[in-house]
This record gives C-alpha cells, structure tokens and sequence, in this order.
C-alpha cells in the first residue's frame, strides 16, 4: 500500500432486492490496483461493472464482500473525500447558476476563504474555456459546456486523486483534446486520475494502465502497448520511395518466405485533420458563441503552489502591526513642585474653607488584548 492511491481485494457487490433475494452481481471478486501518479483506465460495455466500482471507491456503496482502501483509508473516512474530485458521467449542475456562482457554491463547499475561491475560479475558467461565458445560467449550455464546467468544479479543492466517469462524452473533437491535454497535465502534476469510458480512443491516449470488464469481472489488464501488441506482424514505414526500390523491398520480403499484406501511404487520424481546420479558423478570427480554447491550467493545481496573501490580507497585517505599536503604556507625566500657599490673616483663617477635591484618575484608552493581537498575526490566513 505504500504507493497504492486504491487497493482493491476480493471486492463483491450483490444488489438484492426487497426480501434480500438475489438480484444481479454488479461485481465479483475485482482486485485492483492503482499506483501514485498514473493514469488508469476502467474499460468495459455498459452493465460491466465500471459505475459500481466508482461508487463503492466514492463511499457511496458498500461491499458485499471483500476490501477498497482509498488514499490508504476506507472511502467512509471524510478526510479521504476532501481530497477526491469526482466528474459523474452526467454534470448534475444548478440550472439557473452561472459558472461564476457554481464554482463558489463547490469552493466554500470544501471551506476556502473567499479570496482563494475567487483566484481559484479565475483561473478554472480560463482552463476550460469558459470566462467568456461565466455570466450565462448554465441551463443555458450546451451538454459538452457543461461537461468543461462539471471537472472545473471537480478539481476547485486541488485533489490528489481524479476520478472521471467518461469526461469527453458531449464533448465536440475539439473539445475533447483539450480536456485529454489537460488530464495528460494534471498527471504530470503529480495527481492520480481514474478514468472509466467506452471511448476506446480516450483510453489509448492517455492511460498507462487499462483494466478491461465483463460481466462484473476482470478479464485482461495490462500497459496499453501490451494489450494492443500484435505478434507475429511488423510494420515499418520509411520516406516515400521509388517503384524500383519498392520491387526490390518486395523481392527480399520474398525471399524470406513472407507476403507483403498491405502497402499503402500513411493517413492522418480525422482527429488531427478536425483540429487542424479548427486551428486555421480560429488563427484567421471567425467568431464562435460556444466554448473557446481553454488556457493554462490553474496555477493552484501545481503540487508546490501556495495561495498568495491578497490585498487586503497585506492591509490587514499592516494595521495590525500598527496597532500593535500602541499597546505600550504612556510615560506617566512629570507633577509641578508644589507652590507654598501666600500667607493669609487670622479672619481668612477663621472662614470655613471648601475641602479639597481629589484629583480625577486620568483616563486610560482601552489597550488592545495583545494575547488576541498575536494569534491573528501568527495564526495564517484565515
């Protein structure tokens, strides 16, 4: 378990139903295992048991049998959820919040300070592709603007594990590059991502293991080189040559005893070609009312980033260190030498004089309480 982030033995779920008959085994007996800082995929046909594994890994399902630890914890644990993000395969979002509101709503949610979740939402934006849109109700949206916006939100508390449940669906060519770009991203970042999807490109791109279910079992895993390897096949593609040179390659490959299955020039995938004609539409400047070309990835995703002190966290510290100065007491003041009274006559003296008044304490201004003083200068941002 030293560099699990999940560890499944043994994990069984039976759904059963009123009277705990038997109904359907969503599950059996799956060992998983996914490794610090890699991408993994969950591949499988609907009904293979992929949505039960998510949920039993988020803690929302228990086992039947066997044992899930996440983040080296049961998923119960609340600690372990503050540090999932989770992308469902449907983005259940408020329709008549904007993206702006949506992404506070999740941010204080998980208990960021508003300065943090304002940095924070900036940047999310920007990635995705939506600041030009941040204002729009997102019951306004289109399906794939509102799958950019659904792992904004999965990723505002800065999680260690990503869990995505087929992120690209809805998503246009386009789209869909951007957010494999940004997953490829996030793992060079140090985050753990748990991919499920039937889109067996997605996988290909961007998993470094892939484990394939039926029937609620596993039945391959393995690297994707492994898994797609062809043996008894070799492929070599060269620069375009001549027809002689070509009547000789075939005469040695002759030679050999082997045939020559297929010869033809290499084709582009459409995916490049449809992101190409993208390209030179939006370097020409043709207006779209959709989502645009996402940014940088947030800066706060980064495994050293540190919030930066806003401004009025510096004005604050600054008044507080003035404030701090006053807190010595004045000097007491310096008394006059007593003057000796003048000399006065025997019916003066007989005359009843006023007593003295005593002098009034001077008043004192309220000192600050130094121990509270203290523990807001010392104690971060709260």
């Amino acid at each position: 378990m030293a560099d699990a982030v999940i560890e499944c033995a043994g994990l069984t779920k039976v759904y059963r139903d009123f009277w705990l008959r038997q109904r359907v085994t969503a599950l059996d007996s799956l060992d998983l295992r996914v490794e610090s800082n890699q991408i993994f995929g969950l591949l499988g046909p609907n009904g293979s048991g992929k949505s039960t594994t998510i949920k039993l890994l988020l803690g929302l399902l228990n086992p039947t049998k066997g044992r899930v630890a996440v983040l080296g914890k049961l998923p119960s644990d609340v600690a372990v959820k503050a540090r999932i993000g989770y992308l469902p395969e449907e983005s259940y979002l408020h329709r008549f919040l904007t993206p702006r509101e949506t992404l506070d709503y999740f941010g204080r949610l998980f208990g960021l300070s508003r300065d943090e979740r304002k940095r924070r939402v900036d940047m999310l934006l920007d990635m995705v592709g939506l600041a030009g849109a941040q204002r729009r109700a997102v019951g306004e949206f289109s399906k794939g603007m509102q799958r950019r916006l659904g792992l904004a939100t999965a990723l505002i508390n800065d999680p260690d594990l990503l869990i995505l449940d087929e992120p690209t669906s809805g998503l246009d060519p386009l789209g869909s590059r951007q957010i494999k770009d940004l997953i490829l991203n996030l793992r060079a970042r140090g985050k753990t991502v748990l991919l499920s999807s039937h889109l067996l490109a997605d996988v290909e791109d961007l998993c470094d293991r892939v484990t394939v279910l039926y029937g609620g079992k596993k039945r391959a895993e393995g690297t994707v080189g492994e898994l797609l390897r062809v043996s008894g096949s070799l492929l070599i593609e060269t620069d375009a040559l001549s027809e002689s040179a070509l009547a000789k390659v075939k005469q040695i490959i002759e030679g050999e005893h082997k045939t020559v299955h297929r010869l033809e020039a290499p084709r582009k995938k459409l995916e490049t070609l449809f992101l190409e004609i993208v390209a030179k539409a939006q370097a020409e400047g043709v207006a779209t009312s959709g989502a645009k070309s996402g940014g940088q990835i947030a800066g706060f995703l980064a495994a050293d980033a540190l919030p930066a002190e806003s401004d009025a966290d510096s004005r604050g510290r600054a008044a507080l260190q003035e404030l701090l100065k006053s807190d010595t007491p004045p000097a007491p003041e310096s008394k006059p030498a007593p003057v000796e009274p003048p000399k006065q006559d025997l019916g003066a003296l007989v005359q009843p004089t006023p007593a003295p008044q005593a002098a009034k304490p001077a008043e004192q201004k309220p000192q600050p309480d130094r121990k509270l003083l203290d523990d807001l200068l010392g104690g971060g941002k709260s």
